[in-house]
């Protein structure tokens, strides 16, 4: 039973109203503009402070101190160019997404992009569909739709010509018209959705963490700052160089301020912010090349967090097609008036008139009785399957599979007309269908045995029989009321089992022992039966698959449920609304849960999720509330969508743990200096040359390097472990250095700040060598490089003017890299106590998680 006729808008209507700028002017996708990414890169906190700084030194000289604001201008411009490449991906990719509505044009269905929607427009809508725009529904074949995601109400709302629908919506089951009555900005989720899909560098763990530290760094600035100022000024009388500084202004203020700046650029994490960026685009650039949507970019940072990944079974762990395999006769037939023999013929599927199990055709009784014509004509299953196949307005993958497998055994839909209809539901587990047939009215049903026949009954039995080896079986059962009606579908008659093949994915294997290698665990949640879950579980050699349970079982407390969930792996017969109870219990026990799934039934657990990743065939509604959309529908691409979110975090923080070790060597270095009132030991050009070659470069390669580790919640406190100790000793070795140069004097020579810059290189080129870990050949080349360009730097002519570097007294220089050894030597020490610390602690926690397991499984 399908939509009466209906002409829709003409196309002068369409253009009529696209001419007066009546249309769904929602972008596809609200990506930040090339203006809002050049804005964003160039005008930050960072930038801001640099600048000053830089202005500084524009006017008191030399160029050379102002080499780090170069830096700046290049990082800035990698920072919009790899942005920019990073939108490019995220657009077309959008587009490749974007759902493309049916609406009825000059008495046809069209399909048409969303933004091409005008006023007045009809638009058809089925199972999982998402409601676009706002309008009157003009006609409704049991149109349910679930507006949950707009006012909290979790039960469906079954639809009538004249009711309203609102854009945000999504259809549960049937089918339906509607008239668009508010259309772009104007409908009543156009906003919410625009602002919840924009592309986004915020709300995270890791960003909110760097943005944090940024705040603390810029309230230390000015205190240490004036610090220096003061006590080079006014602290034991002023502090000026011996020589006036080669082209630049000299005298007490000029020394004091390039001392400053040198000290505030060191201490400003300048390629953090960058370097972050960098990651979250590159990481989308690589998702994209294996056609994955990032449609919110603080899922990268997500996914590095998952340790439990609740997958649907249908569509995402076996192949999107099913095939009719087999019509099981259960003898619940009745005999009617006037059948057709040919007509009643049972098929297999296959055109063949036996079931698996080689019985003879029983819609026409046995084959004695037939030929002897003692047994009237029963309704045959495949010619009701047939019927039921052609009146469902919008069917679904099995009632697809059934249509395909009765055409193809020459069972043509016997044109029985509909005078009630039930499309199928996630929450009640049937369809059917009332219809008109020779001998009168009769109501059908089709759907889980184990919801529709008692639980002892024979057919549930061989249907629990037959799920256990992995096939998709469904009862075809006589209903005793119409369909319609609020107590469908009352006692029921079991008349055959349809039995459907659906084949597990090739890559489904491998993608499980993947997750299980990392110490994810994976959990399947699907709406079929439970016997059904578990042999495809099995097939998949997934731990705990042996022990499916019926999610009708779980218990009502949270609590409870949350951990019955934890404990298992396999769920059959869950409903949408039990699947988001599912994936809270689990967030709300620690755990971050990815979901993945592809029907309208998964909708509300991936908008639960932390991370929602819906497959690129799938509804357009599931589409929607996903931030990954995998495009090639391949569970396969999920392992790598994992390990990408887990680079990109991991190498974040080995980053920032460098930068802010540079951070913290300053700060100590810059207050000890100003308290005992002697030059600051570095020129700008010093620090700009000492943060290039320890941290800057090689943060660029490590931030990109491959990275397998488990992000952890705590970035903050984890970074500033290593930072706090490793910047502190690095610092106070500094200090030492060049106390030990000046010999009481206050105002260094070129040798004092060459062992000074020899002593913070060797110390922190040590920090690098322990964040870099584990070692592999380019990160052993890439420090040896480094070492190369700072040697180059100190004994090359040029190398030492522009520097103004001098090796020339090797006391000095055996000097500073004493003090960096014993530096090195207590960062050392410093870090393995700090390692078994963390050790314990962890095993600590681990025995403590497992003797609450324990009293738990005791108690339940």
């Amino acid at each position: 039973m399908g939509p009466p006729p209906e002409p829709g808008l003409s196309r002068e209507e369409v253009a009529e109203r696209i001419a007066a700028g009546r249309t769904n002017d929602v972008p596809v996708r609200a990506s930040r503009s090339v203006g809002q990414i050049i804005r964003g890169n160039v005008f930050t906190r960072i930038n801001a402070m640099i600048a000053v700084l830089f202005a500084i030194i524009a006017v008191i000289g030399p160029v050379q101190d102002g080499l780090f604001a170069l830096v700046i201008v290049i990082n800035t411009l990698i920072g919009i160019v790899q942005e920019l490449r990073a939108k490019r991906t995220l657009d077309k990719l959008a587009i490749v997404n974007a759902a493309r509505p049916r609406v009825v044009r000059d008495g046809e269905t069209v399909r048409v992009a969303t933004q091409e929607i005008v006023l007045d427009e009809v638009l058809e809508v089925g199972v999982g569909d998402q409601i676009v725009v706002d309008g009157v529904v003009t006609w409704a074949g049991g149109l349910e739709v679930d507006e949950s995601l707009l006012t909290g109400e979790a039960d469906p709302v079954l639809k009538q010509p004249g009711d309203t629908v609102m854009s945000g919506s999504f259809v549960v089951a049937g089918a339906g018209r509607f008239r668009a009555t508010k259309v772009g900005r104007h409908a009543y989720a156009a906003r919410l959705a625009e602002e919840a899909s924009r592309f986004s560098l915020v709300q995270s763990e890791l960003r909110s963490g760097i943005n944090s530290i940024l705040r603390w760094i810029t309230f230390a600035l000015f205190p240490i700052g004036g610090l220096l100022i003061y006590s080079q000024l006014f602290m034991n009388g002023h502090v000026a160089l011996d020589q006036p500084v080669s082209g630049g202004i000299s005298g007490p203020l000029a020394d004091a301020l390039r001392g400053m700046v040198a000290a505030l650029v060191s201490m400003i994490p300048e390629g953090l912010i960058l370097l972050t960026s960098i990651a979250f685009a590159v990481g989308v650039i690589r998702l994209g090349r294996h056609k994955c949507l990032v449609q919110e970019l603080p899922a990268i940072e997500g996914l590095a967090r998952v340790d439990v990944v609740c997958t649907d079974k249908t569509g995402t762990l076996t192949e999107v097609g099913m095939r009719l395999t087999e019509i099981r006769d259960l003898g619940g037939g009745r005999p009617h008036e006037g059948a057709d023999p040919v007509a009643s013929a049972h098929s297999n599927g296959n055109g063949n008139g036996n079931g698996a199990n080689g019985s003879a055709d029983s819609s026409t009784g046995s084959s004695a009785d037939s030929r002897a014509g003692r047994v009237p004509t029963l309704v045959s299953p495949t010619r009701v399957l047939a019927a039921l196949a052609a009146s469902d307005p919008d069917p679904n993958p099995s009632m697809v599979a059934i249509a395909e497998g009765c055409a193809a055994g020459g069972q043509q839909a016997p044109g029985w007309t509909v005078t009630a209809l039930a499309p199928f539901s996630s929450a009640r587990k049937w369809s059917g269908a009332s219809l008109m047939t020779p001998s009168g009215e009769q109501h059908w049903v089709l759907g889980a045995a184990d919801v529709l026949a008692e639980p002892d009954s024979p057919a549930a039995a061989e249907a629990a029989r037959l799920g256990a080896q992995g096939l998709r079986v469904l009862l075809l059962a006589r209903a005793s009321v119409r369909v319609d009606e609020d107590a469908a579908p009352g006692s029921v008659e079991p008349v055959s089992l349809v039995v459907l093949d659906q084949r597990v994915r090739e890559d489904a294997g491998p993608t499980l022992d993947y997750f299980s290698e990392q110490g994810v665990d994976v959990k399947i949640v699907s709406g079929d039966h439970a016997a059904s879950v578990g042999a495809v579980g099995r097939e998949l050699c997934m731990d705990g698959a042996d022990r499916p349970l019926d999610a009708r079982d779980l218990p009502e407390d949270d609590e409870k449920l949350a951990r019955e969930v934890e404990d298992h792996s396999a769920f059959g017969r869950v409903t949408p609304e039990r699947k988001r109870d599912m994936v809270r219990g689990l967030r709300e026990r620690g755990h971050t849960v990815a979901m993945t799934g592809d029907g309208v039934n998964d909708v509300l657990a991936l908008k639960e999720a932390d991370i929602g990743v819906a497959m690129g065939s799938g509804s357009p509604a599931s589409r929607s509330v996903a931030q990954l959309v995998l495009l090639d529908n391949r569970f396969a691409v999920l392992p790598r969508v994992v390990a990408e979110g887990r680079r990109v975090i991991g190498n974040i923080e080995r980053v920032a743990g460098l930068f802010l070790t540079k951070t913290v060597y300053t700060m100590t270095l810059a207050i000890i200096v100003g308290l005992l009132a002697v030059a600051y030991p570095f020129f700008p050009r010093h620090a700009t040359l000492i943060n290039a070659v320890t941290f800057g470069i090689p943060s660029f390669f490590l931030a990109l390097a491959p990275n397998t580790d488990i992000a952890r919640p705590g970035f903050v406190l984890r970074t500033l472990r290593l930072a706090i100790p490793s910047g502190m000793v690095a610092g106070l070795a500094a200090v030492t250095t060049y106390l030990l140069v000046l010999g009481g004097r206050t105002v260094p020579d070129p040798a004092d700040r060459t062992a000074v810059v020899i002593t913070l290189c060797a110390t922190t080129l040590w920090v690098l060598l322990l964040v870099a870990k584990p070692y592999v050949w380019w990160k052993v080349l890439l420090v040896g490089s480094m070492v190369g360009l700072l040697t180059l730097a100190m004994v090359t002519p040029w190398g030492q003017w522009f520097f103004e570097l001098d090796v020339s007294d090797p006391t000095k220089v055996l000097t500073g890299l004493a003090v960096a050894g014993v530096a090195i030597a207590a960062i050392t020490v410093i870090r393995v106590v700090d390692d078994r610390m963390l050790a314990r602690s962890q095993a600590r926690a681990d025995e403590k998680e497992a003797r609450e397991r324990e009293a738990a499984g005791h108690l339940s």
